[in-house]
C-alpha cells in the first residue's frame, strides 16, 4: 500500500470532526488503506471501519490490541490515541501526559508563541484562567438555555438556585487574586450544580466519588461523570494538539502537573454538558454505550470542540488576529 499524505488525510479541519470512538475486545488493524477494528463473533470475525479522516480520538479499553500499520494511519490523520480500563477510565498509557499525539511538523506556531507571551507572567497567567471560567459559565448559560432534552428534565438556566450560584461565581472569579481563589470558586459552583442535578434526576445522597461500582443511582452518576470527563480531556487533548499548545503550560490546575492545561480546556464544557447528563442517563439506568453516544451527541449538537478551539484562540493571541 502507498502512504498517504498527512494533507490527503485531513480535509476536515479538527474543529469540524465529529468522532471519538472507545473500543473494547477487538483489534484494530489496517486493511485496503483503512483503518478497521476487528471483532470474534460466535461464527464468525466482524469488521468495522473507522473514519479515521473525520475522528479526532480513539480510546482503546479492555481486550484491545492495535497493529502499527494501524497506528501510523491514525497518526497521518492527526488522531489521538489512549489506553484506557473499561468503561474509558482511567487512562493508562499516553505520551503528552493524556494521549498518544501524532508527530507533526507543521502544525501552527502563532499560539505557543502567544502563549508563552504570558505564561511567565503571573498577573497574566490568571487574567487568562479567568477568561476560561468566565467563558465556562457563558458556555453553561448558552446550553442550558437552548438544549430542549435538557430543560424537560428541569437543568434551567432560569432556575433561582442557578442564578444565584452563577451570580456568586462571577463575582468571586472577578475579585480573585489568585489561582487558588479560583479553583475554590470552581469547586464551590461544581458542589452546587451536583445538588441541583441530583435533586432534580430524584438522586437522594450523592457524593461524588472518583471510583464508583454501579450498583446503583449513586455509583452510576459518578461512573458516567468519570467516562464524561475522559471525553472531555480526549477533546480538549485534540485541541491542543492541533493548535500546537504543550499540556504542561496550564493557567489554573498548577504548573506542576504536566497534563493540567487538558483539564483547564476540559473544564470549560464538563459542567454545561457531561455534569447533568450523567445524572439523567443513570436515573434512565443507561449503559456505558448509551451514556456515551448521548454525550458525543450533544458534543455534535452544541459544537463543544469548535468552542474550544475559539477560546483558546482567543487567550493564546490575547485578542489579537492570528
Amino acid at each position: 500500500m502507498n502512504d498517504f499524505s498527512p494533507s490527503d488525510l485531513k480535509t476536515i479541519l479538527h474543529s469540524k470532526r465529529a468522532n471519538m470512538y472507545y473500543l473494547e475486545y477487538c483489534r484494530v488493524m489496517q486493511k485496503d488503506g483503512r483503518v478497521l477494528y476487528l471483532t470474534e463473533a460466535q461464527k464468525e470475525n466482524q469488521y468495522f471501519n473507522i473514519p479515521i479522516a473525520n475522528s479526532t480520538v480513539v480510546l482503546l479499553g479492555n481486550g484491545t490490541s492495535i497493529t502499527q500499520a494501524a497506528m501510523r494511519m491514525l497518526a497521518q490523520a492527526g488522531v489521538l490515541v489512549g489506553f484506557a480500563g473499561g468503561g474509558g477510565t482511567p487512562l493508562y498509557m499516553a505520551n503528552e501526559i493524556e494521549w498518544m499525539t501524532p508527530q507533526s511538523e507543521y502544525r501552527p506556531t502563532e499560539y505557543i508563541q502567544g502563549w508563552m507571551s504570558f505564561w511567565f507572567d503571573d498577573e497574566k497567567r490568571l487574567n487568562a484562567a479567568k477568561k476560561f471560567q468566565v467563558a465556562r459559565i457563558d458556555y453553561l448559560s448558552n446550553v442550558w438555555s437552548k438544549d430542549k432534552d435538557l430543560k424537560s428534565e428541569g437543568f434551567k438556566v432560569t432556575d433561582d438556585k442557578i442564578l444565584t450560584a452563577l451570580d456568586t461565581f462571577e463575582q468571586r472569579t472577578t475579585r480573585a487574586k489568585k489561582s487558588s481563589e479560583l479553583l475554590l470558586t470552581e469547586a464551590q459552583l461544581t458542589k452546587v450544580l451536583y445538588k441541583f442535578a441530583a435533586n432534580n434526576t430524584g438522586t437522594t445522597d450523592f457524593t461524588r466519588q472518583h471510583q464508583g461500582s454501579s450498583k446503583n443511582n449513586i455509583d452510576k452518576a459518578n461512573d458516567f461523570l468519570n467516562h464524561g470527563n475522559y471525553l472531555a480531556y480526549g477533546l480538549a487533548a485534540c485541541t491542543l494538539w492541533v493548535l500546537g499548545i504543550p499540556h504542561g503550560f496550564a493557567v489554573m490546575h498548577g504548573k506542576t502537573r504536566r497534563g493540567a492545561l487538558v483539564f483547564d480546556i476540559a473544564d470549560l464544557i464538563k459542567d454545561a454538558i457531561i455534569l447533568p447528563w450523567a445524572f439523567i442517563c443513570a436515573k434512565e439506568n443507561a449503559t456505558e454505550q448509551e451514556f456515551r453516544q448521548q454525550i458525543l451527541q450533544k458534543f455534535t449538537d452544541h459544537k463543544a470542540l469548535d468552542f474550544m478551539f475559539d477560546i483558546v484562540k482567543v487567550v493564546a493571541l490575547q485578542g489579537k488576529p492570528a
